[in-house]
């Protein structure tokens, strides 16, 4: 019973060692039975029953288009295989540094860079199918997403915002061919059913907190510094010489100090401290210098404001989209801005602009201003209103005729009215420092300044509340 006993504990040994070394010299199992646990595994089959369902809707509806959707389609479904093989090697792999994953997501951002060229140079005619294309391909860096530090979302919200930038060409596909034709209708929708609700709920239900790296896999490996030419390798530092010699150490105390150390130490030596410093004679005193003035220098801040800049938000634009929307976005210092191609049926939207004058050259539906700071927006006539929202030290200056002007969340705002807007209905909420300003009687008189209220007084009378503003009496 005893021998076969060992015996039976000898077999049993072998076989671990065995597996062991499989693990060492694989990195986790060999690599064909590791690629194949990696497939099987639910996250890469519902992921292949995401691209099957929706990516091949996309492509479906492609093929009835042809020419540069299809091309930009091929591109997609090449950007979702990318990211099939990305998610198998992250079954594989451990965690990697951020060099290794720059070089882990080097195969995604290349397909990510094939989209984004079809949308440079020549404005083709399917540019709003091929900037929502590229611009959805952002979603898939999701998969880069490796804690709350790494500057990125949740993998969930990412994918809902990278639709989001993408979704504001995808919506004049379905107004521009509502009524032209069908086939591009059925891509832009079946575009964003694969991001949402496809993959937002696919990410949801597998990777809410970013991808699981395998703690037991292989390393995933950066990619190697490039060198001029081939050179021996650095040799390694040598350690400190206590370690070698017999003798011990100079103690610490005995060494010159250096830094603060040295400042206390010569204030506790009873020496005289001030014997080494240097007398100011009144020459050198700063009311006494030539080269000096009070008067601080705006050079540099005036350099500074001078310089071009561009707002974190994204690139200028000044452009008509659709034909009906004037778009001005993120304009910083610019002082000469003008929309003078405008007509009734056109609105205007001005955000994230700063420090810049805007002036709008004939009449227009409605104007927006949001999210503006020091801004000055100049316009002849409105038909509908003019609304201020989250904006902070605005200017507005109407020209012609509003018929309602609207302010809201908004910290100082001044608004200019020509006679002929006299009538308008100014509506504010939430806001502080609004000041009107309106001509005066004679063509030549001075202005006259009316601040709005900002505080009220509410007072229940005969069962009703009744407000009427703040009057602050001097008296």
């Amino acid at each position: 019973m005893d021998e076969k006993l060992v015996q039976r504990l000898e077999a049993a040994v072998t076989r671990l060692e065995a597996v062991a070394v499989g693990f060492r010299g694989g990195g986790g199992g060999g690599p064909t039975e590791s690629g194949a646990e990696a497939a099987s595994d639910p996250a890469i089959v519902a992921y292949d029953d995401l691209t099957a369902e929706f990516v091949g809707r996309v492509s479906a509806a492609a093929g009835k288009i042809g020419g540069k959707v299809l091309e930009v389609t091929k591109i997609l479904e090449e950007a979702f295989s990318v990211q099939k093989e990305l998610l198998v090697k992250v079954k594989q792999s451990q965690k990697p540094n951020l060099a290794g994953l720059a070089e882990f997501l080097k195969p995604l951002n290349e397909v990510i860079m094939k989209a984004n060229s079809l949308t440079e140079g020549r404005r083709s005619d399917f540019f709003n199918h091929l900037k929502t294309a590229a611009d959805s391909l952002g979603a898939l860096a999701w998969i880069g997403y490796t804690g709350k530090d790494c500057g990125m979302s949740l993998p969930i919200a990412h994918v809902e915002e990278s639709w989001q930038m993408a979704e504001f060409y995808n919506n004049k596909i379905l107004v521009e061919y509502k009524s032209k034709d069908p086939n591009h209708v059925e891509w832009a929708k079946a575009l964003k059913e694969l991001y949402v609700p496809g993959l937002r709920d696919y990410v949801k239900r597998f990777y809410p907190l970013g991808p699981v790296w395998n703690p037991t896999g292989k390393t995933t490996v950066s990619a190697p510094p490039k060198a001029s030419g081939p050179s021996a390798p650095a040799p390694p530092r040598a350690p400190p010489a206590s370690l070698f010699s017999s003798e011990p150490s100079q103690a610490s105390s005995s060494r010159p100090k250096e830094g603060m150390a040295a400042v206390f130490q010569e204030i506790s030596s009873g020496k005289p401290v001030t014997s080494g410093l240097k007398k100011v004679t009144d020459d050198m005193k700063t009311k006494n210098r030539a080269d000096r003035t009070g008067v601080v220098g705006s050079s540099k801040k005036e350099s500074r404001v001078s310089s071009p800049s561009f707002s974190k938000a994204g690139p200028p634009k000044l452009e008509l989209q659709i034909g009906r929307k004037w778009v001005v976005e993120n304009q910083i210092g610019k002082k000469n801005l003008v929309i003078d191609d405008c007509d009734a049926k056109q609105s205007v939207y001005i955000f994230g602009c700063k420090d810049s004058v805007l002036k709008i050259q004939g009449k227009v539906n409605n104007i927006t201003i949001d999210k503006c700071t020091k801004m000055g927006v100049v316009f002849s006539d409105v038909v509908a209103a003019c609304e201020v929202v989250n904006c902070n030290s605005v200017e507005v200056q109407c020209q012609g005729s509003a018929p309602t002007i609207s302010v809201d969340n908004t910290a100082g705002c001044q608004l200019y009215l020509s006679k002929d807007a006299l009538g308008a209905s100014i509506t504010t909420a939430k806001s502080s420092e609004i000041n009107v300003m309106v001509p005066g009687a004679e063509s030549d008189g001075d202005w006259g300044e009316h601040a709005l209220p900002q505080q009220y007084i509410h007072i229940l009378k005969d069962g009703q509340f009744v407000t009427t503003p703040v009057s602050h009496s001097g008296g």
